[in-house]
């Protein structure tokens, strides 16, 4: 049996979420000390070399120049609005907290798959997406005060831009190389976010040159992961698994923050893994059976 491109794209997902994950604990530890923006421009600053390296290591340097512009231009801007959003959003809630408002991206993606991808939306991508979201409801148990703070709303503008910006990735991957998406969208991150962070700068601590380069390494690998997850399958299958960055958030918020999840969490998680496991189910059903 040949694995499709959806079930590739749902692998490359899954590892995108973790390396992001990682990333979003040291977005949230360098938040305390540094202001969103700025912590956004050394998100693309410390990732830049690094993606600098993988242009020239698939030998498309020279095709950097050859892209479209306007969605580029657009991608970037939803890249620093997003970043510098979401990592306000770190430094007023806990990770958990932040992942049950953002959650609500992989909704809007598949809302947007309709009308801008003119992709076709099974009734089980909508069954799948609609249980891992009730799972994230019981999960997390938002009231009122904690989605309607200051942080919440960050995070929910940052989730929509953030949509915005994997469909338009999608409507890229029919000109441009995955190559060229990510050195861009790394580019304008590391110029636009460093422009509106110079005038208010601090200083680098010593002690953060680590976090820095952890910074860089999960950001530059989650951004090359997420960029064949939507460039090779349908946006409308591959979204519901950024419902994996659950498990991730507890598991890093007891490392960290020694913060253990309840009952509800754990019931919440077994939810959003189970509507996870029967989309899996269903994409190796509808893969063809090679004849040996």
């Amino acid at each position: 049996m040949q694995a499709s491109g959806n079930m590739r794209s749902i692998v490359a997902m899954v590892v995108a979420v973790g390396f992001f994950s990682l990333m979003d604990a040291v977005l949230k530890t360098l938040g305390s000390t540094y202001p969103a923006m700025q912590v956004a421009a050394l998100r693309g600053v410390t990732a830049l070399p690094l993606v600098c390296v993988y242009v020239f290591w698939r030998g498309e340097a020279r095709t950097l120049l050859q892209v479209r512009w306007s969605l580029h231009l657009l991608r970037g801007v939803f890249s620093v609005g997003m970043l510098s959003l979401f990592t306000y959003a770190l430094s007023e809630l806990p990770l958990t907290d932040a992942y049950a408002v953002f959650f609500v991206a992989p909704l809007l993606i598949t809302m947007l798959s309709i009308p801008v991808l003119k992709e076709k939306v099974l009734p089980l991508h909508w069954v799948a997406i609609a249980v891992g979201f009730a799972g994230v409801l019981i999960a997390m148990r938002p009231d009122g005060a904690a989605f309607f703070s200051l942080g919440a709303m960050a995070v929910l503008a940052a989730a929509c831009m953030y949509a915005m910006s994997a469909v338009a990735a999608r409507v890229l991957s029919r000109t441009d190389s995955s190559v060229q998406v990510v050195f861009w969208t790394t580019a304008m991150l590391t110029i636009g976010a460093g422009a509106l962070a110079l005038p208010m700068w601090v200083a680098i601590r010593p002690e953060h040159w680590l976090l820095l380069a952890a910074l860089g390494g999960t950001g530059f690998l989650g951004g090359v992961a997420i960029t064949e997850a939507f460039q090779t399958g349908k946006a409308s299958a591959v979204a519901p698994f950024e419902y994996t960055a659950l498990a991730w958030g507890m598991g890093l918020d007891w490392a960290i923050w020694r913060t253990l999840p309840d009952h509800y969490t754990l019931v919440g998680a077994a939810i959003i893994v189970a509507s996870g496991v029967y989309l899996i189910r269903h994409e190796r059903a509808q893969e063809p059976v090679i004849a040996p």
